[in-house]
């Protein structure tokens, strides 16, 4: 039995926040001092980054909201029943963060939220929240698999959600990075030789757990107490190109495929000169360089949405919506993220 996705929807919300938004931004170093030259550092920001615009949700949606609707998109899709999803798996960071306010919102879970909205009855369709950081969607592919290998569920429904517009501290630059969406893929059971193929997963702990933390503003006089998202770039970036091609080559090797094999690279949308590093690094351990148009990327104009950015990035190429990128019968496709945790995780996919 294959685990293989019959449909996917996703939602990006409808305001557009352009580069130009943050040039008259005051940003602090960790210090509390004055960054220099703001507009320098946006035109720098966007040559590493590659984010020239992203998406924030509007004032009354959150994170749930958003869920619900790339939810119903992915049923539709789908064409099933929502009463016969066994399980409902939303991975998300920060909850349901209600417009102008820093507070998290997770009683009920996002999930059961999500089962409300769809009007789904079925006690025994199970709904519950997967914290994971950013490879939190894939971590729900890799239980989805578990659940229907083992028999415990026919049909899932695996969502990445996240409002990280809510959560960024105004005056750190990295604030510009983060954006808003929804992604969600329903699965099922198959006899067909087609779905996941293998999945790698792992969480470095030990000296790695701080990357990415939950800090306070680099304006010691912004909302004392409230604390931000946070992260350690510099350590994010070695820990990426040092572990995540590890993972994929492991996860490949497991699946008994040759490199050659794989048409397409789905990673999350983090830092595009990054994400260019970590598929270097990766083709590298074969003595290869990359082949073109190997890795699709969406954050150019949506951001980093954290666990929502490879199920949109995957919903998107299915509509046909990025330019140069399609799925054909039988390609295999290289899922693999990295997050908070740090998480690091991949699976290889038979379109």
């Amino acid at each position: 039995m294959n685990t293989k996705i019959i449909g996917s929807g996703s939602y990006l919300p409808d305001s557009v926040i352009n580069n130009s938004h943050f040039e008259h931004r005051v940003f602090l170093d960790e210090t509390g001092e004055p960054i220099k030259y703001p507009e320098s550092i946006i035109g720098k920001f966007k040559d590493i980054t590659g984010i020239s615009e992203r998406r924030y949700a509007s004032e009354n949606q959150v994170a749930s909201d958003l869920a619900f609707i790339a939810a119903e998109r992915a049923v539709a899709n789908a064409g099933v029943d929502q009463e016969t999803l066994d399980y409902i798996i939303v991975a998300h960071n920060y909850g349901d963060v209600q417009y102008g306010t820093t507070q998290s919102d997770t009683v009920p879970s996002l999930a059961t939220r999500v089962k409300k909205k769809l009007e789904i009855k079925n006690p025994g369709c199970i709904a519950y929240d997967l914290l994971f950081g950013c490879p939190g969607w894939n971590e729900g592919m890799i239980q989805a698999n578990a659940f229907i290998k083992s028999g415990m569920a026919k049909r899932c429904l695996i969502i990445g959600t996240e409002t990280l517009s809510r959560v960024v501290d105004p005056y750190d630059r990295d604030s510009m990075i983060y954006a808003d969406g929804a992604g969600a893929v329903i699965v099922e059971g198959t006899t067909e030789e087609a779905g996941l193929l293998s999945y790698e997963s792992a969480t470095y702990a030990f000296d790695e757990s701080d990357y990415l933390y939950f800090g306070g503003s680099f304006d010691s006089k912004h909302e004392q107490g409230t604390r931000y998202i946070k992260m350690k770039g510099r350590k994010i970036y070695e820990f990426a190109l040092n572990k995540v091609p590890l993972a994929m080559q492991a996860c490949v090797e497991k699946a008994n495929l040759d490199i050659t094999a794989i048409k397409k690279i789905l990673i999350h949308q983090a830092n595009e000169k990054m994400d260019e590093a970590i598929i270097s690094r990766f083709y590298g351990l074969y003595h290869m360089q990359p082949p073109k148009d190997i890795m699709p990327m969406s954050i150019h104009k949506f951001g980093n949405s954290s666990v929502a950015t490879i199920p949109t990035l995957y919903d998107l190429i299915r509509q046909g919506k990025i330019a140069g990128h399609s799925f054909q019968k039988n390609d295999i496709i290289l899922f693999a993220s990295v997050g908070a945790g740090m998480n690091i995780n991949a699976f290889t996919y038979k379109f």
